[in-house]
């Protein structure tokens, strides 16, 4: 999905929330059918050669700048926080244990995190600080609805795998907010992926076995996460990033457990009980509620 500007642009910008809520969360949906048939890390790697083979495409179609060397460098930085810490991080809790929905509840934690570390950058008002409070009450109730959050043994690996995956996507998005937001998106992505792919690639061939159970259900996740996320989503969270104040911008992240239990539970008929539907509500109040404050001057 490409951004462009027509006359239009301000009235369909509107749902570009609405559009990358909803398909961040199909990841989650995705990445349940081609998990069982591949390595993760494995999956990650073969995911950014196809990203990084079509952004090099849509790069010469649309005739997209070359980036300066400085330019360059800060993507390089922004790849590996947003894809490879966030990517490799969630990869590898959920290979050593961690249950799914805990992993979820603590990288939900990234517009909290955001919020704090700009406390002293930018009004951040009351209201807003309740809808942050509130959204992430609210993913708590939809994966404890869901039955995510069961008892389980705690290890520092999956910890510390969970940790650098939050930091990850928060300082990356700060980071590119800071240095990436007078680049051109296909560039910026095209090298972030580069990176990414490097990343990825060591460290599957130096923890895993690169075995392959060829299945359709293998192949259609791949390519929706390629497409539907790789893509779509980045390029439109990217445009946000460039265009919104960060905490604005990561609070969106609190819908996605929500919406992921919701396409969960269409797809696969999995249980959405009254809690998780409470958890789904409070969710949407506490995001209006972050997104409604005072312009950020950054």
């Amino acid at each position: 999905m490409i951004i462009v500007t027509t006359a239009n642009t301000p009235r369909l910008t509107q749902f570009i929330p609405i559009v990358f809520v909803f398909l961040w969360s199909t990841g989650f949906i995705a990445s349940k059918f081609a998990l069982p048939y591949i390595e993760p890390f494995y999956m990650s790697f073969i995911r950014m050669i196809i990203t990084v083979i079509v952004f090099l495409g849509l790069m010469a179609w649309f005739k997209a700048p070359k980036l300066t060397m400085t330019q360059f460098k800060h993507q390089i930085v922004s790849g590996l926080l947003i894809h490879g810490a966030y990517l490799g991080g969630v990869s590898a809790a959920i290979k050593w244990q961690m249950p799914a929905g805990i992993t979820a509840l603590l990288v939900s934690l990234q517009p909290l995190l955001t919020a704090l570390l700009l406390i002293n950058k930018t009004a951040i008002s009351s209201k807003q600080w309740f809808g942050l409070l509130i959204g992430f009450a609210g993913v708590a109730l939809v994966l404890y609805g869901r039955g995510a959050l069961p008892d389980f043994t705690l290890t520092w690996p999956m910890c510390v795998a969970v940790l650098i995956s939050l930091l990850g996507i928060t300082f990356g998005s700060l980071y590119q907010k800071r240095f990436g937001g007078d680049v051109n998106l296909l560039s910026a992505s095209t090298t972030q992926y580069a990176a990414t792919l490097v990343l990825m690639g060591i460290l599957t061939f130096s923890f895993e076995h690169q075995v392959i159970d060829f299945k359709w259900q293998l192949v259609a996740g791949v390519l929706w996460l390629v497409f539907g996320l790789s893509v779509s989503a980045i390029l439109l969270l990217l445009h946000m990033i460039n265009q919104g104040a960060s905490e604005k911008v990561a609070s969106y992240f609190y819908l996605v457990p929500g919406v992921t239990a919701i396409q969960a539970w269409f797809l696969f008929d999995e249980q959405l009980p009254l809690i998780a539907i409470i958890g789904v509500l409070l969710s949407l109040v506490g995001v209006y509620l972050a997104v409604r404050g005072p312009r950020s001057s950054r």
